[in-house]
């Protein structure tokens, strides 16, 4: 039996046994096969590129070790997000190639694996501390959403103009459970969270989510500016029957001494410490921009989903340490029997009830945005046509930026 060869990408393998063999070999060394072989390798070459630059925009990404935790990784041709399995956090998210992550905040150090919040948790089945009883029994702080490991359903995969990883939790105390799918753009810096929420239990249940972004040095400076929709607001902290009272509006907060504070600012007095404003608009959105490096980041939501924004501030040595972002189904930061007991401020819930079985979905939309150092802040966001228009904050009309966000806008 003839032994024979086999043709392989690059040349042949083996040696020619007979006189076929030979004349074969020697048409595939002519100089007219080394054209046509070259011309075909030249070919290959082209669709290979041409396959590369338009996967190009979504590369490095799926379930990665960072700094020895489980993460789902999103990367394009702009941004990266990093989101947590150890309590599901969004610990960074920053553009392509640059070093200054805005939720860099309580960040764990590598080889630290414990589970908890950090960056931009979720606070979920409530915002702020459990009852005394509840407390006793083993509720932690803002819930367990944050303090339970996360599983990975679908890891991160192209689909469409988008790459998309799904992820769930089991919250064992509350009864309820959490799907979230992460969608990133291809191009832009911008993606989409959607949260489906599920009590599992055989009875209803009153419940919370609020969205915890929080931003830290070295991004989070004296020359940040904070600024969001928010309308009509109240420091925590107050007592019944009037927690909302004396109230303020935005930017304007009252501290201890009933003095005024400009809350878009912050330096080295974080009094008031927590302040919460109702939304009036059909949608929501805050911002943080620190001109002197140039970068903001934002979120958008529909007010149907998430009712307030709630701000909180931290100092550490006279100089600013975190500036809370939250936005969430209530204002009160305080335990189900109080916000019960209260019901409604100026007539938006402060809880939401979740039937038996019953799944209800909710979601929102970060963005980063690179800025002049002579930003003055966001006066305006609007969602329209797939896009954003972020408008600047002026006495007159300001300038704008328009960013594609195709897709993954609040539906």
């Amino acid at each position: 039996m003839k032994e024979h060869q086999r043709l392989v990408f690059g040349g042949w393998h083996g040696r020619a046994q007979d006189v076929e063999h030979r004349a074969l070999l020697g048409l595939c060394f002519s100089p007219r096969f080394r054209a046509e072989r070259c011309s075909v390798f030249q070919a290959i070459v082209r669709v290979v590129m041409t396959l590369c630059l338009m996967a190009g925009s979504l590369t490095c990404h799926g379930q990665q070790m960072i700094n020895g935790r489980k993460s789902l990784v999103f990367e394009n041709s702009s941004a990266r997000v990093v989101v947590d399995l150890s309590g599901g956090a969004i610990g960074d998210f920053r553009f392509k190639g640059e070093d200054t992550n805005p939720l860099n905040w309580a960040t764990p150090k590598a080889g630290d694996t414990a589970v908890r919040g950090f960056g931009h948790f979720l606070c979920l089945d409530r915002w702020g501390p459990p009852s005394e009883a509840e407390g006793s029994r083993g509720m932690p702080y803002h819930g367990e959403a944050a303090n339970v490991e996360w599983r990975l359903l679908r890891d991160a995969t192209t689909r469409e103009s988008f790459v998309e990883g799904e992820m769930a939790a089991k919250l064992p105390m509350a009864g309820l459970s959490i799907r979230r799918t992460v969608r990133m753009s291809a191009t832009s810096p911008v993606f989409s969270i959607r949260e489906e929420i599920k009590n599992e239990g055989a009875l209803g249940r009153i419940y919370n989510a609020v969205q915890h972004p929080t931003v830290g040095p070295p991004f989070l400076t004296e020359d940040t500016l904070v600024d969001c929709n928010g309308r009509r607001g109240f420091a925590q902290g107050g007592t019944l029957p009037t927690p909302e009272e004396p109230s303020s509006f935005w930017p304007q907060a009252l501290n201890l001494d009933g003095q005024a504070v400009n809350l878009r600012h912050l330096t080295s007095d974080p009094n008031p410490n927590v302040v919460s404003y109702a939304i009036d608009d059909s949608i929501g959105w805050v911002t943080a921009a620190t001109p002197s490096l140039g970068l903001l980041i934002g979120y958008v939501w529909k007010t149907s989903d998430y009712p307030w924004v709630s701000l909180w501030r931290d100092v550490r040595d006279d100089k600013p340490a975190a500036r809370g972002l939250e936005f969430g189904t209530t204002g009160l930061h305080q335990p189900f029997p109080i916000l019960v007991k209260k019901g409604r401020i100026w007539d938006r819930q402060l809880f939401e009830h979740l039937d038996a079985g019953e799944t209800i979905s909710k979601s929102y939309t970060a963005f980063l945005l690179k800025i002049p150092k002579d930003f003055t802040g966001v006066g305006s966001i609007k969602a329209a046509g797939g896009r954003l228009l972020i408008r600047e904050r002026t006495s007159g009309e300001g300038r704008l930026w328009s960013m594609d966000a195709t897709g993954l806008l609040p539906d």
